[in-house]
């Protein structure tokens, strides 16, 4: 299954927002699969230099990921389709 990274802004040392935020993710993931649609939250990147947060949902197109975002409140900039080292398709 695809992976897509969730581009979203976070403050500097909004640490406890962030893992607030993950917990929204994961509920909103298992929340879409209960429903029929396979999304899995994968974990976050916390970039506090760039007040930047990225939250890798693995779902079956990047609408799915956009749609769990949204559900779990992360207020996303961009959802993009991210290939992990030792993961490239064949």
């Amino acid at each position: 299954m695809p992976s897509f990274l969730v581009e979203t802004y976070l403050g500097r040392v909004d640490g406890a927002e962030r893992m607030q935020r993950e917990s929204r993710a994961r509920s909103a993931a298992e929340e879409m699969t209960r429903s029929g649609t396979r999304v899995s939250f994968a974990g976050s990147i916390h970039v506090p230099g760039d007040e930047m947060c990225f939250f890798v949902f693995d779902a079956p197109t990047g609408r799915a990921a956009a749609v769990a975002a949204h559900q779990a409140g992360l207020d996303p900039f961009r959802v993009v389709e991210a290939i992990a080292s030792g993961k490239e398709r064949e």
